[in-house]
């Protein structure tokens, strides 16, 4: 176990350490350093390359992960409304999945650019696997919901039924409520000679109704699609629900009247939702992109969910009409659309949640015996102050820093990318005032960010409005980085022009920030902010610079800066000196990175890798990666940082550690500009040690990746985020 869990109480470093503060600032003089860098030779390479199956498929990686939020769904020992909310995620989860990765998979097939994956796999091996896997997910999701969860929320006075099990007042509840709010909304779509079979859009959940004319005894088929602008599930008092297509489809006369309603049943289709946007022309993207969303809606079909009580022949109505095949049918017992239990997760019983939880401030931003919040800049001058979200609060730190250069007249010019963020933003708030105040504002918005297109559309067209620069980063290129820069004239305690920098593992977003675990470095070290506004330079302007001495930027230097340090651990181990890699990451994929890391093995370099999602690499296998440790943590928090650290041969324990937005998957390190710096100061990188030690420890419950493939839970019983949630209270009691 850590010595100590202490993760926020941060003794950094001041400014003011002499010559020899160069050294903890990014760039350690090393006496070792005096031999040729390592460069495997040919036999090495051969010797990693021998193995056909070193790489797991990633997209049965990624279902992997998904049947791990599944587990924790079933997990008894969490609380029950929490335990619904991971089955609506799980829902949601793979609703994404296949909009996104199989329908990629089916378009690269009907094109005929298919071809055999890092695997080994062909793709349609792959889509065949997956098909088989997602049915398996999905069935044992239905039999979790009807099984497990609804008969625990009725323990609770939960109670969510069907239409059958409604007394005559919730009846006729129902029914008031169907008459004043819902029938209003519907529309009918009958199927004829004089009404083509509608489109039916990606996502909804739709009845398919038979009716017949008593007169003629024809028979038709008619869509009704279930209004999303409700909630799922209909209240009925005393915690009683309903699903809203139970409802609709009590009611059906009333949409049909005259005709006879022979049955309905529910069903739901996937489309492909990935966009594809030609960037030739930077100046037209905007453009581009907002028309490409209203292509996204028309997107092929790539799943279709149905009742498994639904009438054979409208079944192949269905089928024939939407083009889809006959795998790609999955038959469920309703309700269908699990996604809509957000609803009941959010329900006002704290007792079946977690406990509340509220950030603090960091100890180096926090107030002192003063009413008036901390100056960012002049604790930043003083510390390079290293945050850890949501245990560190994000309002009272990088949006503190934003809002206060907003309204500090010695800024000259605020330099921010976004990524995500919020409908309700702060952080773009206090961009549009700085730019309407006179100072310098450049917004590198990533408009391309999926699913989040249109709202970053609107930002976008808000902070032009205001005066802000706005560009979209390099053609062909997602910006992904999470940068933000403020220039300030310091003449006043004769330091001339200071840039202050935040470089973070998160977006901009104040929400997901109380969600998602993430790492930022608010710094105002002289080499980092110069490789900051050339980064920013390059992104809004002309330049060719590409090299950075405090840096590594994607598509550059990402991947190779890595693998490079990754060979001088090799290198440290052969000489003898302390040598060990320890990674966490969402995604680890990328072939070049993965075989770097089993020669690291092979030469017995100990490396343990954190990884929420997908991993392609393949731990334990005898001669190949018996050094490798592959762990995965999932709870209350969803892990998002981005940490890569080596021992580096220092026999004082003085790691290399080094943060951002960078995952190592094709699309970060080839096709997106992402940063990585080296955390400066000896105390702050002994915090991120910390941290990888309370992850890699034994008694941390977490799943453990197998040689076959396979992910098992171990037996471990601290939970990460209670544990340091806990240490945050006993230091704020």
């Amino acid at each position: 176990m850590p010595e100590s869990l202490d993760l926020q109480h941060r003794a950094s470093s001041t400014r003011d350490d002499g010559p020899e503060g160069d050294a903890l600032y990014g760039h350690p003089t090393e006496t070792f350093d005096v031999e040729p860098p390592y460069e495997p030779d040919d036999a090495e390479l051969a010797a990693v390359e021998k193995y056909d199956d070193r790489f797991l498929d990633r997209e049965l990686s990624w279902l992997q992960l998904n049947q791990r939020v599944l587990e924790l769904a079933e997990d008894e020992t969490l609380p029950l409304l929490e335990r619904v909310r991971f089955l609506a995620i799980f829902a949601s989860n793979l609703d994404e999945f296949f909009m996104v990765r199989v329908a990629g998979l089916k378009r690269r097939i009907a094109a005929g650019v298919a071809v055999r994956a890092a695997s080994g796999l062909l793709p349609r091996e792959i889509l065949e696997g997956l098909w088989a896997r997602s049915r398996e997910l999905m069935e044992r999701q239905s039999a979790l919901f009807r099984e497990g969860i609804v008969p625990a929320l009725a323990e609770q006075d939960i109670r969510l039924v069907r239409w059958a099990d409604l007394d005559r007042d919730e009846q006729k509840m129902a029914k008031r409520h169907y008459k004043e709010r819902v029938f209003p909304v519907l529309t009918p779509l009958a199927v004829d000679p004089a009404h083509p079979f509608p489109y039916i859009s990606g996502l909804s959940l739709n009845l398919a109704v038979l009716v017949r004319n008593p007169k003629t005894k024809t028979e038709h088929f008619a869509r009704v699609k279930v209004p999303p602008i409700f909630d799922r599930f209909v209240p009925l008092g005393n915690q009683r629900f309903v699903p809203l297509e139970d409802v609709i489809g009590e009611h059906l006369k009333r949409l049909f009247p005259g005709m006879e309603v022979l049955g309905s049943h529910t069903f739901r289709v996937t489309r492909n939702e990935d966009l594809e946007v030609e960037e030739d022309d930077a100046e037209n993207l905007l453009k581009a992109l907002e028309k490409e969303l209203l292509r996204r809606r028309f997107g092929p079909p790539v799943r279709l969910e149905v009742e498994e009580s639904i009438d054979q022949r409208v079944l192949d109505l269905l089928i024939s009409e939407l083009g889809i095949r006959p795998e790609e049918v999955f038959k469920l017992p309703g309700p269908l659309d699990l996604t809509g239990l957000h609803v009941i997760a959010d329900l006002g019983r704290e007792d079946l949640k977690y406990p509340a939880f509220v950030p603090t401030t960091h100890a180096q931003l926090a107030e002192v015996e003063s009413a008036s919040p901390v100056d960012v800049f002049e604790a930043v001058r003083r510390h390079d102050v290293l945050l850890h979200h949501p245990y560190d609060s994000f309002a009272t730190s990088v949006q503190r820093f934003i809002e206060q250069a907003a309204a500090d007249p010695h800024v000259l010019a605020i330099k921010q990318t976004l990524y995500r963020t919020s409908g309700d933003s702060p952080i773009i708030d206090a961009l549009v005032d700085a730019a309407e105040s006179g100072k310098q504002v450049l917004v590198v918005v990533e408009i391309k960010a999926r699913f989040d297109e249109q709202a970053n559309i609107r930002w976008a067209r808000k902070l032009e409005q205001a005066g802000c620069h706005v560009v979209y980063g390099l053609v062909g290129l997602k910006t992904h980085s999470k940068l933000s820069m403020v220039v300030r004239d310091e003449a006043l305690y004769g330091a001339g022009i200071r840039r202050y920098t935040h470089i973070g593992t998160g977006n901009y977003n104040p929400k997901t920030a109380r969600l998602y675990e993430d790492l930022g470095l608010l710094t105002a070290d002289d080499a980092i902010g110069e490789d900051v506004a050339h980064l920013f330079n390059n992104l809004s302007g002309l330049s060719l610079n590409t090299t950075y001495d405090s840096l590594l930027v994607a598509p550059e230097s990402v991947r190779d800066g890595l693998v490079d340090r990754i060979h001088r651990e090799i290198q440290h181990h052969q000489a003898g000196r302390p040598a060990r890699i320890r990674f966490k990451a969402n995604a680890i994929v990328d072939e070049g990175v993965i075989d770097a890391l089993y020669l690291a093995s092979q030469a017995g370099v100990p490396v343990d890798l954190v990884v929420r999602g997908i991993c392609s690499l393949r731990p334990g296998v005898p001669g190949l990666s018996e050094t490798i440790r592959v762990r995965s943590i999932l709870g209350r928090f969803l892990e998002h940082s981005r940490v890569y650290w080596f021992a580096n041969g220092d026999p004082e324990h003085v790691a290399e550690s080094w943060i951002g937005s960078a995952d190592m998957m094709h699309r970060n390190l080839d096709r997106r500009v992402e940063v990585l710096v080296r955390i400066p100061g000896e105390d702050n990188s002994g915090e991120i040690g910390r941290l990888l030690d309370l992850l890699l420890d034994e008694e941390t419950a977490a799943w453990e990746l197998q040689s076959d493939g396979g992910w098992v839970r171990n037996d471990g019983t601290r939970h990460l985020h209670e544990a340091l949630i806990a240490e945050q209270r006993r230091r704020r009691s």
